[in-house]
């Protein structure tokens, strides 16, 4: 995951303070007034906070020992180094979706892997969240891992497992 512009949060504040610097031509407008530009400003700011934090831990640090743990759930139909109903999850980070030779994909995941998608933290963790949702016609038909935190240690787990 990239780090974003450093002027990407700066620049909503340089926006507040030009606007609070031209107050005594915007206070024309008797509807704006200096409590309701502060309060705006403040709201702004609190906007542009969540949004750094949000960023920050969009997906937080996995613990592989619990996400093997958690890959018991996925033995039904995954293993690491051979097909089963599920493809093999060796070589997964960096693999397009749908690519394993001679598995029997969907229609559904093969368009996707065709579409662009290569199978990293970010998309797993969307497509683990809700299979069917993140993938409309996938056969994997597990409800998902709802817990963002078993998520991530789940693929903390696949990152240590699947190293060639």
């Amino acid at each position: 995951m990239s780090d974003p512009p450093a002027d990407t949060y700066a620049g909503g504040t340089a926006d507040i303070v030009i606007v609070m610097s031209q107050l005594p031509k915007i206070q024309r407008h008797r509807w704006l007034t200096w409590p309701r530009l502060c309060a705006a400003a403040v709201l702004s700011l609190a906007g542009i906070c969540l949004i750094g934090l949000a960023t920050v831990f969009a997906l937080a640090p996995g613990d592989p020992v619990r996400g093997e743990q958690i890959y018991q759930r996925c033995f039904a139909c995954h293993a690491i180094d051979r097909d089963r109903t599920g493809p093999r999850h060796a070589g997964l980070f960096g693999r397009a979706a749908g690519s394993v030779p001679n598995f029997p994909y969907s229609a559904a995941m093969k368009k996707a892997g065709v579409s662009g998608l290569v199978w990293n933290d970010e998309t797993l963790n969307a497509f683990l969240e809700s299979p069917t949702t993140y993938i409309p016609g996938t056969r994997m038909g597990y409800a998902g891992i709802k817990d963002p935190q078993e998520r991530a240690d789940l693929i903390a787990y696949l990152k240590k497992a699947t190293q060639q």
